[in-house]
């Protein structure tokens, strides 16, 4: 490389640049560059020197420079002066003497590695200085490897820096024996390290560290409905950067992982994404664990379950408890209904238990819940509650209901009010064994002897009943003709030994009346009219009392 000498310069600031020098020629024109090449370290302070000839006379007339520029870019086919560039603004130098001129950029960003040119105006031309100045700006870098549990840390950079000797840095404070781009060191997790090169350690490099707690966050930061979208995120401070697993708690054990990055995305969250959640944060110098967040998936009523208590068989009079229960968050509130046909009842209690004390016939029937909150409500199904109970007494009827001839056929009938069904026993008054089972007896020839009280008894396992009723037989139709006439013989019999009981007692009078003294017949002849009178009276008397024994 034409005029090519390598020199160490500090700048201003102490910082070092490496520079190598080139001449660029143009007739008696000319222009050096102290280096074509140069490595600076991010941050640190830069010069770079353009030296220039010129003819001192040009078409015979005094030559002189006008102007001289540093630039970067073009705008209008002219240079723009670094000087007025807004990207280098309070950063850049333009220092000329005695036909040197040096740029000088301090805070050096990565962004001002570019070439750099120099130009100079005199009055008769502009002359340029091509190829310029490479700058290349380095931020060192620790690089970390490991090898099973040994840990490998080297310092590198982006361009080469022309030294071979390193200041390595453990928490802030120098390690003096360290002095190589390489270091192995024994470290805890709170550790950090960097390094920079030697003389130069105003410009370190950025530290190398395992994870420091990791932080949670999660958006929407509002109420969580069921069915929306939840993203959690998860960071942490990490040099180098951290790689992150999420988890969920389950209990006291934790789950295998349900997601890698630093973002855990539920598309549609469900009931059964609610819980405990963290995240793990990991870079080859160690790992930490977030604090746990609770995720609560607020969502309306699932459909309500509804138990009865006791399970068994109820039975009247006992005491019964339904109980409504439902998953919702938040927690539902619980209403009572019993079905009535199609209608609307009331609400029998808005408990999520539904408590009878002493269970009645009357409150047998089909019942259900409505679990309720702020996301919406949910009915159970009906449940049928049958309570079991002793026969109630039991209600007898006959057929025919009218008078019962002999002869005819007769139905007795029980039915009594139980649960389960009753069964029936039929019994005759002073019989021990029973005359029929069944709900219905039937005697088909009904005679004087089954006229009686009869008793039916209703009966299931949990108690028995009994009714009483009492049956007469009347008389039937040819048996009732007979008697009609025995009655009206004895009565005419009657009648005929009654009259012959009257003649013979006249006859008997008659006879005393012959056997008596007679009276004179003068008298009797005298008034022959009395004796008409007299049997007259005498007949009618004995008319009289036979009228009257009639």
């Amino acid at each position: 490389m034409r005029g090519a000498a390598m020199s160490l310069t500090a700048a201003a600031s102490g910082l070092v640049v490496f520079l190598l020098s080139v001449s660029v020629a143009q007739g008696q024109y000319g222009m050096t560059y102290s280096s074509t090449k140069i490595c600076a370290v991010k941050g640190s302070t830069v010069e770079i020197r353009c030296s220039y000839t010129y003819p001192s006379t040009s078409n015979g007339r005094v030559n002189t420079v006008e102007k001289t520029c540093w630039f970067t870019t073009w705008k209008d086919l002219k240079p723009v002066d670094l000087t007025t560039d807004s990207e280098y603004a309070g950063r850049v130098e333009d220092l000329c003497e005695n036909n040197t001129c040096t740029l000088r950029i301090k805070n050096l960003r990565e962004s001002d590695s570019v070439e750099y040119w120099f130009s100079i105006k005199t009055r008769q031309y502009t002359h340029l200085g091509v190829p310029g100045t490479t700058l290349s700006v380095t931020d060192l870098q620790v690089q970390v490897s490991r090898s099973g549990s040994s840990t490998r840390l080297q310092c590198l950079s982006s361009c080469p820096p022309g030294h071979t000797s390193y200041i390595w840095f453990k928490n802030g404070q120098k390690v003096k024996k360290e002095t190589s781009s390489y270091a192995d060191f024994n470290y805890e997790s709170a550790d950090s390290y960097s390094c920079a090169l030697k003389g130069y350690e105003d410009f370190p490099s950025p530290s190398v560290y395992a994870p420091k707690p990791p932080s949670v966050s999660v958006s929407p930061s509002a109420e969580i409905e069921e069915g929306s979208s939840v993203t959690l995120t998860c960071s942490s401070d990490a040099n180098p950067a951290a790689n992150y697993i999420w988890y969920k708690k389950n209990g006291n054990a934790d789950l295998s992982s349900v997601s890698e990055g630093p973002r855990l995305f539920l598309s549609s969250i469900q009931s059964s994404d609610s819980g405990q959640y963290f995240c793990r944060a990991e870079n080859l110098m160690g790992s930490r664990r977030s604090e746990s967040i609770s995720i609560d998936v607020k969502y309306s009523p699932k459909l309500p379950s509804v138990s009865v208590s006791p399970s068994a068989e109820i039975e009247e009079g006992s005491s019964v408890t339904l109980t409504c229960s439902s998953d919702a968050n938040p927690a539902a509130n619980y209403t009572w209904y019993k079905k009535n046909g199609n209608r609307k009842l009331p609400p029998l209690t808005t408990e999520p238990k539904l408590f009878f004390s002493s269970f009645q016939v009357s409150d047998s029937g089909q019942y259900y819940c409505r679990a309720e909150n702020l996301m919406g409500s949910r009915r159970s199904e009906s449940i049928s509650i049958d309570v079991k109970y002793s026969p109630k007494p039991p209600s007898v009827s006959v057929s025919p209901s009218a008078e019962i001839e002999e002869g005819s056929s007769v139905t007795l009938t029980c039915s009594s009010d139980a649960n389960p069904a009753a069964n029936y026993t039929w019994y005759k008054e002073d019989e021990d064994s029973p005359k029929a089972s069944g709900q219905i007896f039937t005697i088909t020839d009904f005679r004087a002897e089954h006229s009686g009280s009869y008793s039916c008894g209703a009966q299931n396992k949990l108690g028995r009943s009994n009714s009483t009723l009492t049956l007469i037989v009347v008389a039937g139709s040819s048996t009732m003709t007979v008697n009609i006439i025995g009655t009206t013989l004895g009565v005419l019999i009657l009648i005929i030994a009654l009259l012959l009981s009257l003649w013979t007692r006249k006859k008997k009078a008659l006879r005393s009346t012959t056997e008596a003294p007679e009276p004179e017949e003068t008298e009797l002849d005298s008034d022959p009219e009395y004796q008409n009178d007299s049997h007259t009276a005498a007949q009618t008397e004995d008319t009289e009392e036979q009228e009257d024994m009639v």
